[in-house]
């Protein structure tokens, strides 16, 4: 079992100390100046890395609506331009040289047409998966928040139905459960439903909690603790051949610890 936790959670050092992976945030890991990768701090990060004991995943650019997120890094992957597909290489280019388990991908937003967008998106991540077999990286495609009407791919059945349209070795599922949780509206039938139907390709995990139901706050997506909402963690025994990496997608270190607990203790590991 392998238990990580995102790059903002703590500094690389703190978070050495308490899980075995890191998922790089690309968005906010402070190595774009505007759209331009500064390669010179990547450097700097990749050297810290290089000292520790850690695995990594990598968060690609995506389509965000807050107001904290760069503007110059949106990535919307149902209407990709040029330089849309540069950053998302450059997400596949650093994941090849760190040897990561995978490079996790939002799905595209609703513009109107769903159907549509659909395609669209279809189309872009047969091109994203291309590049990501030539580079030897998997990617894993995120089931998004049902609370939000404008995402793609948050009932699990539509997930599924892109990543076979894709039809590549080289991109699975990025199975989000408390995105999941959102979407099934804290019932855990509904939740264990979800597990069940993604879990033959499941290949990254990200683990946090939340109430179940849409808040102003984020759609609901509190990214709260795993154990600090009501997510229903007995699901993940729905999934006994997992051998990917448990990421907790949490704010600060004290709820890295809470959230180990969490884990251990759902995934039978005292």
């Amino acid at each position: 079992m392998i238990i990580g936790a995102s790059s903002f959670a703590g500094t690389l050092a703190e978070l050495s100390d308490e899980v075995q992976s890191v998922e790089l945030y690309m968005p906010k890991l402070h190595v774009y100046k505007g759209s331009k990768l500064d390669r010179g701090a990547l450097t700097a990060i990749l050297d810290e890395l290089s000292t520790l004991d850690l695995m990594t995943s990598i968060h690609a650019p995506y389509s965000a609506m807050s107001p904290t997120y760069p503007k110059d890094l949106q990535v919307d992957t149902s209407d990709m331009n040029p330089q849309d597909f540069r950053l998302m290489g450059e997400s596949i280019e650093l994941a090849a040289t760190l040897g990561s388990k995978a490079v996790v991908l939002h799905p595209g937003r609703i513009n109107g047409n769903h159907e549509l967008a659909f395609t669209r998106m279809v189309s872009n991540l047969k091109k994203l998966a291309s590049q990501a077999a030539d580079c030897g990286v998997m990617l894993g495609l995120e089931n998004k928040e049902g609370t939000d009407p404008t995402n793609l791919c948050c009932q699990a059945e539509e997930l599924v139905a892109a990543v076979e349209a894709v039809n590549s070795d080289n991109l699975k599922i990025t199975l989000d459960i408390g995105h999941a949780n959102l979407t099934c509206g804290a019932d855990s039938e509904k939740l264990r439903d979800f597990v069940k139907t993604v879990a033959p390709y499941a290949i990254h995990m990200h683990m946090h909690d939340n109430g179940g139901k849409w808040t102003s706050n984020y759609d609901g997506d509190e990214h709260l603790a795993p154990g600090k909402g009501t997510v229903d963690y007995k699901v993940l025994k729905e999934i006994p051949n997992y051998c990917g990496i448990y990421n907790m997608e949490v704010f600060s270190m004290e709820d890295v610890f809470c959230g180990k607990a969490t884990l251990l203790k759902y995934l039978g590991k005292h």
